[in-house]
């Protein structure tokens, strides 16, 4: 396959999308495990000098130009796919066929990953900017290390109901945008192989219902005061 046809082909669509998305697979499993800290019971100190260590060495900051360059890519092949799809399927079944062809979430995938857009639009602003682009407050841990107080933030953040109810959304869909992101990203990097299939598959199933859910606890734990 020639490089531009990883661009213009079906084929190179297909394999950039299952690129991308194992690598953004890869990020959850960092993210997830990074926003853990929260639960470690020491006023987030763990978890600001673990988010201050991601922010601010050069070797993470280049993988975050990285991640963002991943995520633009990932989401318009989704949408060059979708429309592409959408005009074969113009025509459509004389007889639908429900879940018997397809689950649905694999049917709605378009509309899941624009769900997760407009969550990841919001998280950016409440999180990323701050962070990155305006002043915080700062804590100072021994022997004198001073960090943003995003454990701090995430407080304040997670006192609005109405955005813990769409952080909640946005995991639910992105549950459901893994129950078939996960196994179709390994089908499109090539692993056909039924044995090892049904390993991504199980492994996909887990995963797609343990990562949302650790992170839909963050901010009802926020919420509800369980962490201090």
């Amino acid at each position: 396959m020639k490089w531009s046809e990883l661009f213009t082909s079906s084929v190179g669509k297909k394999f950039v999308m299952g690129l991308t998305g194992v690598f953004l697979i890869l990020f959850l499993i960092v993210h997830v495990g990074l926003n853990a800290c929260i639960w470690a019971m020491d006023g987030g100190q763990m978890f600001n000098l673990a988010a201050n260590f991601m922010g601010s060495t050069v070797v993470m900051r280049i993988l975050e130009i990285g991640l963002f360059a991943t995520i633009i890519l990932h989401i318009v092949q989704a949408y060059v796919l979708e429309l592409q799809n959408r005009r074969k399927r113009s025509i459509g079944y004389q007889v639908p066929m429900g879940n018997k062809g397809s689950k649905w979430y694999s049917r709605y995938m378009g509309w899941l990953g624009t769900l997760i857009l407009f969550f990841l639009i919001v998280h950016i602003r409440n999180f990323w900017v701050p962070s990155r682009w305006l002043e915080m407050p700062e804590v100072t841990y021994p022997p004198g290390v001073t960090v943003h107080d995003l454990f701090g933030l995430m407080k304040d953040t997670f006192t609005n109901i109405w955005l813990v109810l769409l952080y909640l959304l946005g995991c639910v869909s992105l549950a459901f945008h893994l129950m078939h992101g996960f196994q179709s990203a390994f089908r499109s990097l090539g692993v056909y192989n039924n044995r090892y299939i049904h390993l991504i598959n199980g492994i996909g199933i887990g995963f797609s219902i343990i990562v949302p859910l650790a992170f839909a606890m963050m901010p009802i734990s926020m919420y509800l005061n369980w962490v201090q």
